[in-house]
């Protein structure tokens, strides 16, 4: 059994009473304090002038256009195309850090299914959705607000529901069987995520020079490590917010893990840091958006770049995302590939393993890539 199913009905117990108070009322989420007619953002959501999101065109660190991200079309990885697309793929991954990928195979039922099932999640009554509330990280299902939120100063306008998700089978009867397609829905995308992370982290290896020795016996299987590896669904809601200069969605930060699948409905709100400055990233129907993760950026040596990013909310309309990131085991370690150390390039990140995160991100807000940079070792190596 893993350590989220052990502590799942023991911290089910405690939930409600942890919840019901006045006092916490922020910890019940941002879209109860929206359904109960807030015309401003409360105080515990303000964050101090340098850290909002200034939204004319005279704050320098915003970009006026949109950032175009590197499109990768999936079909053509099984065409003649194929060395052009790992070049663009690598490139992407060194210089952005994330892509856009469209033709990858999940179909706009499920898709859409998801996405729809998500929303009416959201939309259950606080009573339904707080049965999941909790702040224990291992939890199977996970109901917050902010990023966490017994420890943060300063909340951000998001609510979400998080799911653990591989092995399916041991998961799911704990997943919540309201809206009653609810398992369905998600479990089959959750499947089709996972499938389409293992065919792009086989292309990602394939553009580091990196092939994979199949053989069930070699250790080194970076590919068999994430089949067998962790899998978290992140589903997403952003509120209209009545002042969105005054606070964010979610505050910068780089993901945990090898890489994160996002789907994001046609409302604008993600934004990556380029070159010093806050680009938003354009929706692209049926695409997905996906990112380098601290892992990537840790096994490939560096090469590959784990980069800020963060969400800005609107005054007129929700916004929704659904995102599927995926690593190694809980249990494992993550460390620079052999394949990509040698003299000129030497070793430039501490091995990590999950309990080093979770003992990380229990004294510090999980903010920024302050979790990579604590792995760095370029302090050591003076390069």
């Amino acid at each position: 059994m893993s350590p989220g199913m052990a502590i799942f009905s023991e911290q089910n117990q405690q939930i409600k009473g942890d919840y019901d108070t006045s006092e916490n009322q922020y910890e019940k989420g941002v879209k109860q304090l929206v359904d109960n007619g807030l015309h401003k953002v409360p105080k515990k959501y303000i964050l101090p002038p340098s850290e909002r999101p200034t939204i004319n065109n005279e704050d320098s660190n915003v970009a006026k256009q949109k950032l175009e991200l590197p499109i990768i079309d999936f079909s053509d990885l099984n065409g003649p195309n194929r060395p052009q697309v790992l070049q663009s793929l690598a490139n992407a991954c060194e210089l952005y850090g994330f892509f856009q990928v469209v033709n990858h195979g999940i179909t706009e039922d499920v898709i859409n299914n998801m996405m729809d099932v998500s929303g009416r999640f959201f939309d259950l009554p606080i009573e339904e959705r707080g049965k999941y509330m909790t702040s224990d990280m291992r939890a199977v299902v996970r109901y917050g607000t902010s990023f966490s939120q017994t420890k943060d100063k300063v909340f951000c306008w998001r609510d979400f529901l998080k799911l653990l998700c591989h092995p399916l089978p041991n998961y799911l009867p704990h997943w919540p069987d309201s809206p009653v397609d609810f398992r369905k829905m998600a479990a089959t995308y959750a499947e089709e995520t996972k499938n389409l992370f293992l065919r792009i982290m086989e292309a990602i290896l394939e553009s580091l020079g990196i092939i994979e020795d199949n053989q069930e016996e070699n250790d080194n299987n970076i590919l068999k490590e994430l089949e067998d590896g962790s899998q978290l669904m992140a589903v997403n809601f952003y509120p209209p917010c009545p002042q969105p200069d005054l606070t964010l969605g979610m505050p910068p930060h780089s993901d945990y893990g090898f890489l994160t699948l996002l789907l994001q409905d046609e409302v604008e709100g993600l934004q990556i840091q380029y070159q010093g400055k806050w680009f938003m990233v354009q929706p692209i129907n049926n695409a997905f958006v996906v990112n380098v993760g601290d892992h990537l950026e840790i096994f490939s040596n560096g090469k590959y770049k784990s980069v800020l990013h963060r969400v800005l909310v609107n005054s007129c309309k929700r916004r929704r995302s659904v995102a599927s990131l995926h690593s190694v085991s809980f249990n494992s370690t993550v460390k620079p590939s052999p394949k990509l150390i040698d003299k000129t390039n030497p070793k430039r990140y501490a091995d990590t393993d999950f309990e080093t995160f979770l003992a990380y991100i229990s004294t510090n807000e999980t903010k920024t890539k302050s979790f990579l940079e604590s792995r760095r070792l370029s302090y050591i190596l003076h390069d």
